[in-house]
């Protein structure tokens, strides 16, 4: 059953050993961050701050921040099960014959449940402050490094709605506390609220913002996935957690919002305004570089009376985030293995906080075919952002960073198999010339032959022959070893 609220979710986590409650008084400026960052890389639990000073409001921090808990948060029993799953709906084509369609009712009756529908009343509204009462420091915002701006919401659950074809986005970005009833919207160039507002700004109009604080778990992993544009992340939370998100219709702005939140924002921006924002301290373990960026005016906040406020913290990894991102590669590689059918397995691995490393295993049958992945995989969505692919053969185990790396090692000669290209790169990327775009390197670390132009013979990597694994694995429980 999904899950109706986080409070359920926080209950389950604690019932499974996987919650810590934290009785002292910390300031959300720095210790609890510093508790948290402590925690989460030595693979801890989940932790419930129960007195934060300053806030009547207890703070929740890591609650993503293992595999065991991700698969709790999205309710599968591993997360390469539920892209199968994934996949299984993408197998669904046009039915021919009796047969095939009495064999499609199961996977359509699944799937009547999940649209979202409208409620009227809704626990995210039992306490609403507008006018002179909207007041964000009544929320325990964290501010995470010490060299940050300010306090930032870094889990918001961010909705807007195209000016133009009426089309929801939900994406999360973060947002720096200015003052009382302002914040920033930090908005890459690329994400789908950016474009929103930049539709909303050449029509001279504020672009109405709704911002979801809380909501249950696969809403919230919901508004991180690179979803396609025509698919609705409300839709795609009700897929994963099998059951209909309820939305309820925002106070003072023409959205709608999960009614499960614990808190949520309301208001707009305005078309043309910016304020410097950051520096942060992000998920590549530096700080982001200060910029201008939107602002978010605030109308309206309204929350649950027993609501709580999640925040993650990001910095070098492994952290939090590490387990979400790793989550979007196993949910999210049916769908590319659908374009790239070559493709074996594919790994985003930690030290390349999502965006600076993409490990690819092919089934190569062909010259060329490693450029093709490469170029390809650039061509995919949000995967442009990747600042450097490595293909090795379908043997490879992608998932070993160690493996991977002493394949490159030895099967790349770097005239031969390097290319290097120019293309667009994260915002945060600090490294590259200019801001959002500089080159990126593919490697092909896959076996070469005569028509590759490698005439020379190229020797089989060592391995034991199987009958002596064999009799060895029999012996093994034997020799006390």
């Amino acid at each position: 059953m999904a899950y109706k609220d986080l409070q359920e979710f926080l209950r389950l986590l604690e019932k499974k050993g996987e919650l810590k409650r934290i009785t002292p008084a910390l300031d959300p400026k720095l210790e609890i961050a510093e508790i948290t960052d402590r925690v989460s890389k030595a693979g801890g639990p989940a932790l419930f701050f129960e007195n934060p000073t300053g806030s009547k409001f207890p703070v929740v921090t890591n609650a993503f921040g293992s595999f065991p808990r991700m698969h709790l948060a999205l309710e599968c029993a591993d997360l390469d099960a539920l892209g199968q799953r994934i996949d299984d709906v993408l197998e669904m084509e046009k039915p021919e014959g009796l047969i095939e369609k009495l064999k499609l009712l199961p996977k359509l009756a699944k799937m009547a449940g999940i649209f979202p529908k409208t409620v009227t009343k809704a626990p995210c509204q039992d306490v609403v402050l507008t006018g002179d009462a909207v007041d964000l420091s009544l929320l325990p915002v964290l501010t995470t490094w010490p060299g940050d701006a300010g306090p930032f919401i870094t889990l918001p659950v961010v909705v807007t709605r195209d000016p133009e074809t009426g089309k929801r986005n939900v994406g999360m970005y973060r947002m720096q506390v200015f003052d009382k009833n302002t914040t920033g919207m930090h908005w890459h160039r690329h994400k789908g609220g950016a474009s929103h507002y930049h539709e909303a700004g050449k029509r001279g109009e504020r672009l109405p913002v709704a911002v979801a604080i809380g909501p249950d778990p696969a809403c919230t992993y919901a508004a991180t996935a690179p979803l396609p544009d025509d698919i609705d992340e409300f839709l795609f939370a009700g897929f994963l957690r099998q059951s209909a998100v309820e939305l309820v219709q925002c106070k003072t702005v023409d959205l709608q919002v999960p009614a499960n939140s614990q808190f949520v924002l309301e208001g707009y921006v305005e078309p043309g305004e910016r304020r410097r924002e950051g520096p942060f301290g992000d998920h590549t373990g530096y700080y982001s570089l200060a910029d201008d960026y939107p602002v978010f005016h605030v109308t309206a906040i309204t929350h649950r009376k027993d609501a709580v406020y999640p925040a993650t913290l990001v910095g070098p990894p492994p952290m939090e985030d590490t387990y979400m991102g790793k989550a979007t590669e196993r949910l999210f590689l049916p769908l590319i293995k659908k374009q790239l059918p070559e493709i074996v397995d594919m790994s985003l691995p930690l030290e390349g906080v999502f965006h600076n490393f993409c490990f690819v295993s092919i089934d190569k049958r062909y010259p060329g075919q490693t450029r093709k992945i490469m170029y390809a995989i650039w061509g995919l969505g949000q995967m442009m952002f990747t600042k450097f692919i490595v293909v090795v053969d379908a043997e490879v185990n992608v998932q070993n960073t160690s493996e991977v790396w002493w394949r490159v090692g030895n099967n790349v000669d770097a005239r031969r198999d390097v290319v290097i290209v120019d293309g667009p790169l994260d915002a945060l990327d600090h490294a590259a010339p200019m801001s959002c775009y500089g080159g990126k390197m593919g490697i092909d670390a896959t076996k070469k032959g005569p028509e590759e132009g490698h005439t020379r013979g190229w020797p089989d990597a060592l391995t034991m022959d199987p009958a002596t694994k064999a009799r060895i694995d029999a012996l093994w429980g034997e020799l006390g070893l």
